[in-house]
């Protein structure tokens, strides 16, 4: 293929893959969000996730990390402020109150798909981790000797591929264990674990 050097590609792959499956802040949002409100509400927060991922690696790759790290504020802003909406919902959850716990009666949940989509974009656009990440990882795959657009349209599209497989491995583990704790006596310990995590999340988001 003359668009995208396929020796590069065949490294980026398995490196990616790793990188993603290891537990980290989306990955951990999505175990938490599995366990609590299942796999199926939490694909929203996939995909709002995932227009996150794919606007942080297409922004370091052209430079608009650059001026985001001139304009810090702009990162704190989206970190405080983002951290301190999660450690909220982890307390909710904590004491089996608010939209996300699971309800002792009807093991519903009204929070609305709007907002987990935003949950799943501010946690990805607001860790400086990843667009450090992106910025470290992108690059060394880009073959100079073959157009960039071609070659950022196939690496994007791997990236998303990729994360989108953990993340559902990840809420599949969360679903999972809810269903072996799911009963009246242990409904409150699943929202003390998943608001535990998701308070953990916040404070992560915050001051990592």
């Amino acid at each position: 293929m003359d668009f995208i050097n396929l020796s590069l590609l065949a490294v980026f792959i398995p490196t990616f893959f790793v990188v993603s499956i290891t537990p980290g802040m989306c990955m951990t949002l999505a175990l938490s969000m599995g366990m609590s409100i299942g796999l199926k509400n939490t694909l929203y927060m996939m995909y709002g996730e995932l227009v996150g991922v794919g606007l942080v690696a297409t922004s370091s790759v052209i430079g608009v990390a650059t001026i985001m790290l001139k304009y810090p504020t702009i990162f704190l802003i989206l970190k405080y402020g983002g951290g301190a909406y999660l450690f909220y919902l982890g307390i909710q959850m904590w004491l089996s109150r608010g939209k996300m716990a699971i309800n002792l009666d009807e093991y519903k949940y009204s929070i609305s798909k709007k907002n987990l989509m935003m949950q799943g974009f501010i946690t990805a656009i607001a860790n400086p981790k990843g667009w450090a990440f992106f910025i470290a990882l992108l690059p060394p795959f880009i073959d100079q000797s073959l157009p960039m657009f071609s070659q950022l349209t196939v690496l994007i599209f791997m990236i998303l591929l990729l994360e989108f497989s953990c993340l559902i491995i990840y809420a599949t583990g969360g679903k999972t264990l809810r269903k072996l704790l799911q009963n009246s006596s242990n409904v409150r310990l699943i929202n003390k674990i998943a608001g535990s995590m998701m308070m953990g999340i916040g404070v992560w988001l915050a001051f990592g």
